[in-house]
């Protein structure tokens, strides 16, 4: 079972990769504490022991709310040329048919939430039609932090800590929807309905952001990028090495992790493989895991 309903949302998993990114844990968490990796629970969600390489899903949280049909950030994409990532080049994967399977068309959507402008979080906002990226959504909009949206814009002349790891993104997955006109730059803060809203929480980008569900005594937050991986729910100081601002992102974390454990709230990152998110519960100046999230484990 990939779907769970919160309240008076559905939330569906779709996924498009699950398995290996090429990086071990010293080089994808280069602050983890000494022996933290040696959790025998870590493996092999979200650790391939045999390799010691890290384990990490691509997928996209399907949500319909009042009527409508979102999905939360949109993967790596196809045919995407990305010569710095290359584990993410040229991918030709089933994604819209996983789409499909449950119920939607790209048609049928009608909001698309980008919780930050990394490569692996806006790939099919576009297709290749022809020799043209054109949205994918036709319908849709596009919810954008503006301060990713700034940031990642060549034009603006940023350099990034991910150099040029999101090559090619802003003009291939970004740039096209825009020129549509099917863009919304928020900024701070961003009410989608009366069941989800759209927070800033700095630091792994400088636009990244939570979208947080509050339904029916329900509670859950995408959270992007805000944790890679598990170990991340119990050792909230450790950064992923592409984090822009490494405090910033810190205390984002500690501060939705705390939200979390004291609203009993979901916490539903992008790429956790398993069960695909938990809850969590203090311990401490830590947090401990809870119970896993109520879906099928990949």
């Amino acid at each position: 079972m990939q779907e769970i309903v919160l309240g008076d949302v559905t939330v569906t998993r779709i996924t498009e990769y699950y398995g290996s990114v090429g990086m071990t844990p010293e080089t994808f968490f280069p602050e983890s504490p000494e022996g933290a990796w040696d959790a025998d629970w870590l493996a092999p969600d979200f650790l391939d022991r045999e390799n010691h390489v890290c384990v990490s899903a691509i997928q996209t949280w399907l949500l319909r709310s009042e009527g409508k049909t979102i999905l939360v950030d949109t993967g790596v994409g196809n045919h995407k040329e990305r010569p710095y990532t290359p584990v993410w080049s040229h991918l030709d994967t089933g994604f819209l048919g996983n789409l499909a399977a449950a119920g939607v068309r790209p048609e049928d959507v009608d909001l698309v939430v980008n919780t930050h402008l990394h490569v692996d979080h806006v790939g099919w906002n576009t297709y290749l039609d022809d020799r043209r990226w054109v949205p994918t959504f036709p319908n849709a909009t596009y919810l954008m932090p503006k301060a990713d949206f700034d940031f990642w814009n060549p034009a603006n002349g940023h350099e990034p800590n991910l150099g040029r790891g999101n090559q090619n993104v802003f003009e291939d997955s970004v740039a096209p929807v825009h020129e549509a006109g099917q863009t919304l730059l928020w900024e701070d803060s961003h009410r989608v309905d009366a069941n989800l809203t759209l927070d800033l929480a700095p630091g792994h980008t400088p636009g990244s952001s939570v979208l947080a569900l509050d339904s029916g005594g329900d509670r859950a937050l995408f959270v992007g990028d805000l944790l890679h991986t598990a170990l991340q729910l119990v050792e909230p100081d450790t950064n992923s090495c592409f984090c822009e601002d490494p405090a910033q992102a810190r205390a984002s974390r500690r501060r939705l992790l705390g939200q979390a454990a004291d609203t009993n709230a979901l916490v539903l990152p992008a790429h956790l493989g398993g069960h695909g998110g938990a809850e969590v519960v203090r311990d401490g100046d830590r947090f401990a895991i809870k119970d896993w999230a109520p879906f099928g484990k990949l």
